[in-house]
């Protein structure tokens, strides 16, 4: 996150726009989440760009950096953008997300938490997904289970 690192000692905690990828790494109508460092909470594998990144490149970095996974294939699920990706970190820096999400279903290697950024991998089923989400993954979270549901029949 060195990119956004440098851009806040330039603005401090003023809301940016931050472009990221996450990833919706499903297998068996189970869906990986991860309990997040920064503020306790259930979310998906993903983060920021950085300078000269495709939003590709984005999703697999931080797939591996926080799963230990690696991706196979990607496929682009949706562009989430607006006020409802708007998010106050515990530590007071405000963003827009602007956040391309990716379903992997082809992947390989082990789950390891970083302990960095991830405190607990899981799989959890599609109707079991836990309420003590983090907010700016809510609508992606949402709309993949949506979609999922209406392609169950």
């Amino acid at each position: 996150m060195g990119y956004i690192m440098e851009l806040r000692k330039l603005v401090g905690s003023r809301p940016i726009i931050m472009t990221g990828a996450c990833v919706l790494l499903h297998h068996n109508q189970r869906l990986l989440l991860q309990r997040r460092t920064d503020n306790g909470l259930w979310g998906l594998p993903g983060g920021s760009m950085e300078p000269g990144e495709s939003f590709e490149e984005v999703a697999k970095r931080e797939l591996f950096e926080e799963t230990g996974l690696t991706a196979i294939s990607l496929e682009l699920f949706h562009v989430f953008s607006g006020n409802d990706l708007y998010y106050k970190y515990p530590h007071g820096d405000e963003v827009y997300n602007v956040v391309s999400a990716y379903e992997c279903i082809h992947f390989d290697g082990s789950l390891n938490e970083d302990g960095s950024e991830t405190l607990e991998l899981r799989f959890f089923k599609y109707d079991g997904i836990p309420t003590e989400l983090s907010p700016p993954d809510i609508p992606v979270i949402t709309k993949f289970l949506q979609d999922h549901a209406s392609s169950r029949g």
